[in-house]
This record gives structure tokens, C-alpha cells and sequence, in this order.
């Protein structure tokens, strides 16, 4: 818990000034859905936690701090809103960047800051609208096995109607996830074809690709977080057996805890500073003449192949030409040509 909370918060600290500071309209809307991720991150860590602290400080004995399950209730309905909450917003995103990367004219006129800001606060109330379904439904959260947290009845259910809040989570989450790896994969795409065409797709690209990374990391903490955890659901919910133990359980739910430790230092590492001075740091430990006698043979590769295409048509371009275009060490036959 503290861990989370010192990590969030240096990340909003960071993401915070970024969005002040910052011009480009599609890295400002980016950063906006961050801050959104990373305050609902700090926000499950310092509710959900102290809950945990309170009921462990009282022996998880919920009978006798708890008799009516408001507790309970209160509790469960955080740990759907603060779990659903970062799947719903890592989807949006990777959206929002394959839109920006795919259709730019569209991103820069119809999705305006006001928009952005009003699909955050809809994220926000869908997500809130879910975790006080059980609640209005009558059907309240329950204590799990481990006595340490609430959440849907996912053993001895009575009807369909406890089969189905769970499974909609599970349903909603594996979603998330799977929208936010189409997407990214094809904003990936995008990028790296633009840039193996040697174009200049648009103003910003460095930014672009730094985005991207950052949304890979997301992707790829929620689904190693969140897969086990929403899969466990999703079979408990529909399994009448109730095979689902309750130490599996609970470890999924504690991996699924780390999701929003590690999000926060997705945005402090993988940024265009951090990763330039890796970069440096990189380049020096590899050795700085092994780059540069990379760069030296793309270059006479580049030479000699215009070399041969312009001696092909003898007589069309003077002998001083194709010299011309020669590196020394080529014309002199010291060093051959690879």
C-alpha cells in the first residue's frame, strides 16, 4: 500500500506537469487519460488498503465490526470500481492513440479537449454504474473465504442473477484487455511501416512512439496482473461445482494488486528522457566504435550501389561524377565494401 501510493503519486507529480507544460494536443489528451489512471490507482491503494489494515487490525471478525455489511458492501463496491476502473482507461487509451496515429485529421477536429475530458468522466460513472449493480440488484457483497475482502458471491450461488454480476466483470475486463491489444498492435504497425518508409508521418512522432511504449507497458502489466484474476472469475462464476479454491483465489487478487504498483513507473521509466539516457548509457557499454562502423558501412553500402547504378549507362554521367560519390577508402581499394 505504501509502495503504491509514494509510486502514484511521484508519477501524477510528473504527469502533472507534463500536461501543463505541454502543447501538442495529442500527447495533452494522452496525458489526461494518465493522470485519470494514475489518481484511480492512488485512490484504490489508500481506500482499498485501509480497509484491509482495518479489518486485519480487528482480527477479521466482520460479525463484530461489521453486523449490518456496510463494511462490506462499501468494500466490495471499491474493489469492483478500483478494478474495473484502469481496464476500462488502458482501453480508452490505446484508442484514443490508434485513432491519433490512423486518422489524425479526425483526432485533431472532433475529439477536442472538452470531449476528452467528458469520456474520463464517463469511464468513471460506467464504472461506478457497475459496482453499484449488486447493491441496487439486492444481491450485496459478500465476505470471501479468506475473510480479508469482498466481493461477488461466487460459490453457492442461488439464481442467475449471482452469475451474472460476476461474470459481467470477468466480461468487461478480458474485453479491456483485448481492445487494448488490437489496438496497440495496430497503432504499432502504423508507426513502424511510416518509419521504415523513411516519412515524415507527422509532427511529433518521437512522441508517438513514445506513447506507444507506454501503452505496451500498460498492456502488458494489466494482462500478466488482471488475466489470471478476471480467467478465475469468469470460471467461478459459471462453474456450480465450486472448484475455485480460496488460496488461488486470493493470490490472483494479490497479483492483481501489483497492476496498480507497476503502472505508476511505466510513466517515470518509459519516458523520452529516461529512455535517451538508457540509450546513452547503452551505446556506451556496447562501444562507441562498433556503432559507428555500423553506420560507416550503410553509408559506402549506399555509395557503391549508386555508384554501380550510375556506371550502368556508360557515357550518360562523367567519370568526375561517379568518383564524385565514392568514399576514399572504396576508390583506393584499402577497404572493400560490405
Amino acid at each position: 500500500m505504501t509502495v503504491g501510493i509514494v509510486s502514484n503519486s511521484l508519477a501524477l507529480a510528473i504527469l502533472m506537469k507534463a500536461y501543463r507544460h505541454f502543447k501538442l494536443k495529442s500527447k495533452a489528451s494522452f496525458l489526461l487519460f494518465a493522470s485519470g489512471l494514475v489518481i484511480t490507482d492512488f485512490l484504490g491503494h489508500l481506500i482499498n488498503g485501509s480497509i484491509v489494515m482495518l479489518v486485519y487490525s480487528l482480527h477479521k471478525d466482520w460479525d463484530t465490526f461489521d453486523p449490518q455489511k456496510i463494511l462490506c458492501g462499501f468494500f466490495g463496491a471499491c474493489m469492483v470500481f478500483f478494478g474495473l476502473s484502469p481496464l476500462l482507461l488502458g482501453s480508452v487509451m490505446a484508442v484514443e492513440r490508434c485513432i491519433g496515429v490512423t486518422n489524425p485529421i479526425f483526432h485533431s477536429t472532433k475529439l477536442t479537449s472538452r470531449h476528452m475530458k467528458k469520456l474520463l468522466a464517463l469511464v468513471w460513472l460506467f464504472a461506478i454504474f457497475i459496482a453499484l449493480l449488486p447493491i441496487m440488484a439486492k444481491r450485496p457483497y459478500v465476505v470471501q473465504e479468506s475473510k480479508s475482502w469482498c466481493f461477488f458471491k461466487i460459490k453457492n450461488k442461488r439464481d442467475w442473477v449471482d452469475v451474472f454480476f460476476p461474470l459481467l466483470f470477468s466480461t468487461l475486463g478480458l474485453a479491456s484487455l483485448f481492445i487494448s491489444i488490437l489496438c496497440n498492435t495496430v497503432t504499432g504497425v502504423t508507426l513502424i511501416r511510416s518509419k521504415m518508409r523513411n516519412e515524415k508521418h507527422r509532427q511529433g512522432t518521437s512522441h508517438h512512439f513514445e506513447m506507444i511504449c507506454q501503452l505496451l507497458a500498460i498492456m502488458l502489466v494489466s494482462c500478466i496482473c488482471w488475466g489470471p484474476f478476471l480467467v478465475i472469475v469468469k470460471i467461478g462464476s459459471t462453474d456450480s461445482q465450486n472448484n475455485v479454491s480460496c488460496e488461488r483465489m486470493l493470490l490472483a487478487v494479490r497479483m492483481a494488486t501489483w497492476n496498480q504498483i507497476l503502472d505508476p513507473w511505466v510513466y517515470i521509466l518509459l519516458r523520452k528522457a529516461v529512455l535517451k539516457k538508457l540509450f546513452i548509457i547503452t551505446r556506451r557499454c556496447c562501444g562507441y566504435k562498433i556503432l559507428n562502423l555500423y553506420k560507416w558501412n550503410c553509408r559506402s553500402m549506399k555509395c557503391s550501389m549508386r555508384m554501380t547504378s550510375m556506371s550502368s549507362q556508360p557515357g550518360l554521367v562523367p567519370e568526375s561524377s561517379i568518383r564524385s560519390v565514392m568514399p576514399d577508402t572504396v576508390i583506393s581499394g584499402t577497404v572493400p565494401c560490405t
